[in-house]
């Protein structure tokens, strides 16, 4: 028998109870992310940048967001490296106990008016450190969950650790309703903290359930054939420069689309409309809730049809939806219930047919020994430009077209194009053996 445990020996509890380590994990470490995303139009334009006009201090307050998507591709290279050469579970416990402390010390951080400058400088140093935590977190969460599934439900297993991201996003939603309807002054004097300070507890929880989950046999045979990668990263750009280059073009309307209705929306509704902040946050939390559905039901969906099929629809309607989403927002915006709608159909079920085969397609484009290094860098490095930078554009298009959102639709149209070639250029991956040499390092095989 091989030493190594094949993931046929697994049965199918054991890899549902990996795939839900993953889920969970990410759950805690993405409402962490979006917590601060949600914040930062809501507090700290106001309590960190108080001296500037309303829309310059939210614009500076989604530059400190920024930050923390400019940190997470140094940590995809930084974790990748030891995530493809000593293990994934390790990385998996580290990355999460940097995001747990970084976004419990935010919740503790003095206001601009108590200690000046030093306010939005240490708040940008936690971001940071936001930002490696997440980096390194997504890339070894989806392999724990793939590299442990059997062939023909990469999809639909890849797909647990995604629903984090929606379930993450509902915890941070819910948690600025529930703490925004205290009344009067209470939730931006002090309230606001307690969405930062319970992170330790829901850290604690994660922290446990990922010390009882077992290493992927895909890197432990790669360890017991000693083919592990001196430098992976170098690896990676010398073998894979073009699956790289065409997944970033691919997570590009991923990433725009998240932002626009997860984050730029709050700050469209409130400040552009008028809106609630409630109605906003209810649109989120209810599309999060959705999400949590399809985002799995695309997954498996793509194990039977294609990941370039499914997630080639998903990013060409993605990129169209942009319009009527915007028009029946800025049409009905006294209508909680209509608004929640714009949001719910474009971002909990379209956007769900891109974010569900996304773990499985970016898995199938790298080899073993770079694969944590790979998915990684496609996800965090393109996060930059595909998310991290979405709510400034948008904040600017929506400025330049005098407060109406056109340019911002027109924005996304693009993009989905751009995602929707991208995918269509890669070959399709879904019967792939995931354990062999894929790419330029399949080559350099075969040569030798």
């Amino acid at each position: 028998m091989d030493s190594v445990a094949d993931r046929n020996t697994l049965s199918e509890a054991d890899i549902r109870k990996v795939a839900f380590a993953s889920a969970i994990g990410c759950t805690i470490e993405w409402y962490d992310f979006f917590l601060y995303n949600t914040f930062a139009a809501l507090v700290f334009n106001k309590l960190f940048f108080p001296s500037f006009d309303p829309l310059i201090g939210t614009m500076l307050a989604y530059t400190t967001a920024l930050v923390g998507f400019i940190a997470r591709p140094v940590a995809g290279v930084i974790f990748g490296h030891f995530g493809d050469r000593i293990g994934r579970k390790k990385m998996l416990i580290l990355t999460l106990l940097i995001m747990g402390v970084g976004t419990f010390l935010i919740g503790l951080l003095p206001t601009y008016q108590t200690v000046g400058v030093w306010a939005p400088i240490l708040l940008l140093l936690l971001r940071i450190a936001q930002g490696l935590g997440i980096g390194g977190e997504w890339g070894g969460a989806v392999l724990m969950a793939v590299e442990h599934s059997p062939k023909g439900r990469r999809g639909f297993y890849g797909s647990w650790p995604q629903m984090g991201v929606p379930a993450g996003l509902a915890l941070a939603t819910g948690m600025v309703a529930l703490l925004t309807a205290l009344p009067g002054d209470t939730f931006i004097q002090w309230a606001w903290r307690i969405g930062f300070l319970v992170s330790a507890v829901l850290v604690a929880i994660g922290i446990y359930i990922r010390l009882k989950i077992m290493e992927t046999p895909a890197f432990l045979r790669v360890q017991q054939t000693q083919a592990v990668a001196r430098v992976p990263f170098m690896d990676l750009l010398r073998n894979h420069t073009k699956e790289v280059l065409l997944g970033m073009g691919c997570r590009y309307i991923e990433g725009v689309v998240f932002n626009v209705y997860g984050v730029f929306v709050i700050t469209y509704l409130a400040v552009a409309l008028n809106a609630p902040k409630t109605t906003a946050l209810l649109g989120v939390t209810l599309a999060s809730v959705v999400m949590l559905f399809f985002i799995p039901t695309f997954g498996r969906l793509s194990d039977r049809l294609g990941r370039k099929k499914v997630f080639g629809w998903g990013a060409l309607l993605s990129g169209l939806a942009g319009f009527p989403a915007f028009w029946l927002m800025s049409t009905s915006f006294h209508s909680p219930w209509l608004v929640a709608l714009a949001i719910v159909i474009p971002f909990g079920l379209i956007y769900a047919a891109v974010y569900g085969p996304e773990a499985a397609l970016f898995s199938e484009l790298f080899d073993t020994r770079v694969r944590y290094s790979g998915i990684s860098f496609v996800y965090q490095f393109s996060g930059i430009f595909a998310s991290g930078l979405t709510p400034i554009i948008a904040t600017a298009l929506l400025r330049q077209g005098g407060g109406q959102p056109w340019l911002v639709a027109g924005y996304m149209l693009v993009v989905g194009l751009i995602s929707t070639i991208s995918v269509m250029v890669l070959k399709e991956s879904v019967h792939a053996d995931i354990a062999a040499p894929v790419g330029g390092f399949a080559a350099q095989q075969r040569r030798a």
